[in-house]
């Protein structure tokens, strides 16, 4: 898969370096999905929806490309922000913010109504992983695409235990939710076959678009292999060596030995098809 590399880079390269890093492998694959499914579709204009979006990191940016956005999230702040973001850029008349929870798309939008849907950081906090899943699924039309972005176990065991919190680390290794403890403000974290486990039962579709249909999954890659790893001063002020940095971060994550790598990374990041 080949991004169109200078536009992703105008999207990875915004705000803080280490914000960049970050966040840059999973802009460039989504990019790249995106053109793909605008051409596929033959309609310049995607209708997305982005489950948990907050206040618009990417769905904003997803506007500036032409793309009508719907960000479905609980909090009233976020949402007051969203509005302002995309104001500010000059696409609020691209960006819906709706009021929401995760699992909750279908009853608030309906089904069927989406080419893209974005399910970023929303399954570790939801209390039915599985349901919400599914429900991000409906949401999509026949063939439309799904991308989802979770906390993984083993990146954030080896975090701790580089950081000397071998305690947490110790924790995160036995607990079945991936929790460091009492304390972890993340109530559960996936691994590669717990988030396929979550698709791997679809029902038949109906053939009107209100559930159903199988679901094909494209791609997996490990998203933050080094970057948490790292202390912050390694790169912060330093251009170069965040670039490095960067370029170490998404040539990782399409190397052949990529799912060796992605199991320890910070973030897995997952797109599926859903089939007709």
């Amino acid at each position: 898969m080949a991004p169109d590399t200078a536009r992703a880079r105008r999207w990875a390269l915004r705000g803080d370096p280490r914000s960049a890093i970050r966040t840059a492998v999973v802009w460039e694959v989504l990019d790249t999905l995106v053109a793909e499914q605008s051409q596929a579709v033959g309609r310049a204009s995607l209708d997305v929806v982005d489950v948990g979006g907050g206040t618009g990191g990417f769905a904003v940016p997803l506007a500036e490309l032409g793309h009508r956005v719907t960000v479905v999230d609980p909090s009233p702040d976020a949402l007051a922000a969203l509005r302002r973001r995309a104001a500010d850029a000059g696409v609020a008349d691209r960006v819906r913010a709706e009021q929401g929870d995760a699992g909750a798309l279908t009853s608030v939008l309906g089904a069927g109504v989406a080419d893209v849907v974005l399910c970023h950081g929303a399954l570790e906090y939801v209390d039915d992983p599985h349901a919400a899943l599914h429900d991000a699924v409906d949401a999509l039309r026949p063939d439309g695409l799904l991308s989802v972005l979770v906390a993984q176990r083993l990146g954030a065991l080896f975090a701790r235990a580089l950081s000397g919190r071998f305690a947490e680390a110790r924790r995160i290794l036995d607990d079945p939710a991936g929790r460091g403890g009492d304390g972890d403000p993340v109530p559960r974290r996936f691994d590669e076959a717990a988030l396929r486990g979550l698709l791997a039962d679809r029902p038949a579709a109906t053939g009107d678009g209100s559930g159903g249909g199988s679901v094909e999954v494209r791609l997996v890659h490990g998203v933050r292999i080094f970057t948490d790893l790292l202390p912050g001063a390694l790169v912060d002020g330093d251009p170069e060596a965040a670039q490095a940095l960067l370029d170490l971060e998404r040539a990782a994550s399409e190397h052949p030995d990529r799912a060796v790598l992605s199991a320890v990374a910070a973030q897995l990041h997952l797109v599926a098809r859903r089939r007709g």
